[in-house]
């Protein structure tokens, strides 16, 4: 994927960054080409190798439809439930770095809801901190709204979805009744036919 200056990118649990410049360095002996990325966040500047964008998730900021499937997501009541404290945590650490905004929200859906029965240990609670700051930095400069009407409708969403799952939870199950087959069927219409037959017959 090829960037130009102005464009703003998304860099994997940086957010949200503007391409200020594009230029060449030698490093030890070899010449590569770098952008420079201002992270909007704390202002900061980072540099990413031109050749190394896809290894580090570096993305385009999502568009206006990709909002609104981020809202369908966050509020579909799907969530990741692992009990393993370890598997979740590795599972969760890699969808952060994967640079895509949905694997995040998946996080961001699944340790709310898990915080809402338990305590969450530190790196868990700094990660869902985490992912709520990446979504709602992105989507409030991708929409042009301030963050907290953003953070807003993020929280709307999650109680849609928690609200849709516990209801999927209270359904009872659906029986399956077992369709008669047509051999099951045809000694019944003999058998209604029969005094049919016998009245024609008097």
């Amino acid at each position: 994927m090829i960037f130009e200056v102005g464009d703003k990118v998304i860099y994997p649990n940086h957010g949200l960054g503007i391409v200020d410049r594009i230029e060449e360095k030698t490093i030890l002996g070899t010449t590569c080409g770098f952008y420079h990325l201002r992270i909007v966040a704390n202002d900061t500047t980072v540099l990413v190798p031109v050749a190394n964008v896809d290894g580090v998730g570096l993305r385009r900021a999502i568009s206006d439809d990709d909002v609104e499937r981020l809202f369908s997501l966050l509020g579909d009541g799907k969530i990741d439930n692992h009990q393993n404290w370890k598997g979740r945590f590795k599972d969760n650490s890699d969808k952060m770095r994967s640079g895509s905004i949905y694997d995040v929200a998946d996080v961001l859906k699944s340790l709310t809801f898990l915080a809402k029965s338990k305590s969450l240990s530190f790196r868990e609670k700094r990660m869902l901190d985490r992912a709520k700051f990446l979504i709602i930095s992105e989507v409030s400069e991708v929409m042009r709204e301030a963050a907290v009407s953003i953070e807003g409708r993020v929280d709307k969403a999650l109680e849609r979805c928690f609200t849709t799952k516990a209801r999927a939870a209270a359904a009872p199950p659906r029986v399956k009744v077992p369709k008669a087959s047509a051999g099951a069927a045809a000694p019944r219409a003999q058998a209604a036919s029969a005094p049919r037959r016998a009245a024609r017959a008097s």
